[in-house]
């Protein structure tokens, strides 16, 4: 496919490879010209220049825009793209993109190369990069849609990364990034990045969950390929036409989830499995699920209608949970051809390059705030944002986390008009959200009907409405220990500090009144007031929504405190401080190390010359969080915490015990057991990788070998918990392992 009359790009296999993708979409020659220019600008600026996996840099450029292109994204958007490195790594300018491109273009390469180089760092700076993202976000939603892509790719080739830097990544992508394109409805993409992340994240439980769903594939794909028949004949017997059904099994990371949240084994889960009707109009997916129901049997509580509610992120589907005649269970979702391409690409369907058609960035930019209700709610937020200029980017990150990127519930006004809050939200929540003269009038909440208490955690489906009274400011200081969002506690502190200011002086005779009270009581107690400060009472009574210690002066004075509660605490606290200024008088007094170094690299705090033995019934390894069992006559046992034989122990006779840092010397000896489906090549597969990490193995034993599973007791010499981990991690790589655990002898 030529485009250009530049022959070599015949023998430019990137260029070919990316052209064809964006051929699907964008035929026209004169817009194909224009982004073979970028293509060509963007691979001059980058010669030379390599990725960190080796590779040629404009080779990522490249992937990112194959993804875009996926999404069928419109030109601009696909030539920033390709030129969204140019600005920082390759040394063009903004006049450059200006007149090569235009101002479009150079806005959005501007904008992504702000968001591109991300420091990973758990600082003020990282927050700030974050608060950029969402600041472009709110402006255009195309700079988002490209950083994400970039992300994904940069996801895909993670593994070239050190270890450090792949787990921070990893995470900010479950934290921002995942959330971020569940929000726009880009569910393959969240799919795999969800997937990635927890490959570095929690590499063992990924390793687990994916060696599972292989050794079981056969049997998945005969479940899937019955039910599309038996649906299929199903569908034929009530002249449905002109629909398509697909089938497909969860991806790793929502499985992982469950067995998370459902405390269940892998074994336990039983929807794993879901299957995709698509026809033609919306009576069809009725018409198709009264069908389904009447076959299969539909399983209570389970059943959801996101064509007559919509999600947030405009995703429509019918989903029910069926039970087959075979005792299979099976997810069914019904939908259009439409809701179908939404689903899988979620905003970026609505923001389609069509040919011949008009396009507005300003207008779409409206059209999304129209549509998406959390999309204006980020705006909100944002504008919000300036009205506080005292607040941290991490504040300003963690309210875009709670309210909008946090799992959610649907409630109703009266008028079925759907709103979305965090879980967790109360009507005081929701109050606020319609707006703040609400919040702030508010007298109670009616919920279904009937009153509700105002700290009440609202529920999916739940019908609110809001009563109020205009004459009087409902708000009070407890309304910040009940709300959940951000934008609530915004609201309140702001009537709350304006109440304060219009009566500064009976606010300030109050803080005095409640200082004399507690240094009345610290005096008749003998406790030290120099003990008493900010960070005590941050810390000790944060669920009242103290910071200050003039805030906790004013609530004793009204009463909201007892005095009592903070003496109790402060007695802790004198007698700590007292015993670890006699200990420390005692060791410099007798210039004795509480804490020696022995054989094991275990430590035992008070003793000098501690007999000490590692117990042969956990194995505990350096790093293990241990416990010393002081026994009679044969000094102290040292135990993993979590040991079986602890529970029988007398709890007189456990004492803390610690490891020597960053101790060496010594190896320990560690069982693990290993389950894996039967193959032959199984054990010398184990024994490679175990040699290849040049650890000794002191004994391996197949100790049940049954038809459909071999199970192997292994005994290694290892340095600590981290090179134990990570044996465990790479064991996982073998695709017949499913279940790896550390067991005691």
């Amino acid at each position: 496919m030529i485009l250009n009359s530049d022959l070599t790009l015949e023998k430019d296999t990137l260029y070919q490879d990316l052209m064809v993708v964006i051929f699907k979409n964008i035929q026209d020659a004169t817009i194909l010209q224009k982004i073979t220019k970028a293509y060509l600008f963007a691979k001059e600026k980058h010669h030379g220049q390599k990725r960190f996996t080796g590779e040629p840099y404009i080779i990522h450029p490249c992937a990112v825009t194959k993804i875009l292109a996926q999404l069928n994204s419109e030109p601009n958007t696909l030539m920033a793209g390709l030129l969204h490195d140019v600005l920082e790594d390759a040394n063009a300018t903004m006049e450059d993109l200006t007149s090569l491109f235009g101002e479009d273009v150079a806005y959005l390469v501007y904008q992504a190369t702000k968001l591109t180089k991300i420091a990973f760092h758990k600082n003020q700076g990282h927050a700030d990069n974050q608060q950029k993202m969402f600041l472009a976000m709110a402006k255009d939603i195309r700079v988002v849609i490209v950083k994400i892509a970039d992300r994904l790719h940069n996801m895909q080739t993670l593994n070239v990364m050190t270890s450090e830097k792949q787990l921070r990544i990893a995470k900010e992508t479950l934290e921002i990034h995942a959330p971020l394109t569940h929000r726009l409805g880009l569910f393959e993409i969240k799919s795999q990045l969800e997937d990635l992340s927890l490959r570095y994240v929690f590499p063992q439980e990924y390793y687990r969950v994916s060696n599972l769903i292989r050794l079981k594939k056969q049997q998945r794909e005969e479940s899937i390929a019955k039910i599309i028949t038996n649906i299929k004949s199903l569908l034929d017997s009530h002249q449905l036409k002109n629909y398509t059904i697909k089938g497909r099994v969860k991806n790793i990371y929502s499985i992982y989830k469950k067995i998370v949240k459902r405390k269940v084994s892998f074994e336990e889960i039983f929807d794993l499995l879901a299957i995709r009707i698509i026809v033609p109009t919306v009576d069809l997916c009725y018409q198709c699920l009264g069908i389904i129901h009447g076959h299969f049997s539909p399983l209570p509580l389970r059943f959801k209608d996101y064509i007559a509610v919509p999600k947030p992120n405009l995703y429509q589907s019918l989903h029910t949970t069926v039970l087959t005649k075979d005792g299979s269970l099976f997810e069914m979702q019904i939908r259009t051809q439409e809701m179908d391409e939404i689903a899988e690409k979620g905003i970026a369907a609505h923001w389609a390059y069509k040919e011949n058609k008009t396009y507005s960035q300003e207008a779409k930019q409206l059209e999304l705030a129209k549509k998406l209700r959390w999309y204006r709610e980020l705006v909100k937020i944002t504008i919000d944002a300036k009205n506080h200029p005292e607040e941290t980017p991490k504040e300003f990150v963690d309210a875009i986390k709670n309210d909008i990127l946090s799992d959610n519930v649907y409630v109703f006004t009266p008028t079925q008009e759907v709103f979305e809050l965090p879980k967790g939200s109360t009507p005081i929540d929701f109050a606020f959200r319609i707006h703040s003269a609400v919040g702030s009038k508010m007298t109670a909440a009616i919920i279904n009907g009937q009153i509700a208490p105002i700290d009440y955690q609202l529920k999916n489906g739940d019908i609110i409405s809001i009563k109020t009274n205009k004459n009087i400011l409902s708000v009070n200081k407890d309304w910040l220990r009940m709300v959940k969002t951000t934008h609530a506690k915004r609201k309140i502190k702001g009537f709350l500090k304006k109440d304060i200011k219009e009566n500064k002086t009976e606010y300030l005779a109050e803080i005095q009144k409640g200082k004399d009270i507690i240094e009345k009581e610290l005096t008749a107690n003998k406790i030290e007031i120099s003990l008493l400060d900010n960070n005590f009472v941050q810390k000790h009574f944060e669920r009242y929504n103290i910071q200050t210690l003039n805030d906790f002066y004013y609530e004793i004075a009204k009463k909201q405190l007892n005095p009592k509660s903070l003496i109790n605490k402060l007695l802790v606290l004198a007698k700590e401080t007292l015993s670890q200024n006699i200990l420390q008088k005692q060791m410099a007094k007798s210039h004795v190390k509480l804490k020696h170094q022995s054989e094991t690299g275990v430590i035992i705090e008070g003793l000098s010359n501690p007999k000490l033995k590692l117990a042969s019934c956990c194995t505990p390894v350096y790093n293990d969080e241990i416990l010393g069992f002081v026994t009679k006559g044969r000094g102290i046992i040292v135990h993993r915490k979590e040991c079986n034989n602890l529970a029988q122990c007398d709890e007189k006779r456990l004492i803390t015990a610690s490891w020597q840092k960053d101790y060496t010397i010594a190896k320990y000896p560690a069982w693990i057991s290993i389950i894996a489906s039967t193959k032959d090549i199984l054990v010398q597969q184990i024994i490679n990788k175990i040699n290849s990490f040049n650890l000794s193995i002191l004994e391996f034993n197949v100790i049940n070998k049954q038809k459909l599973e071999t199970i192997i007791k292994i005994r290694i010499l290892i340095a600590n918990t981290k090179e134990l981990n990570n044996l465990i991690t790479n064991l996982y790589k073998i695709s017949q392992i499913y279940k790896i655990q550390r067991i005691n002898n």
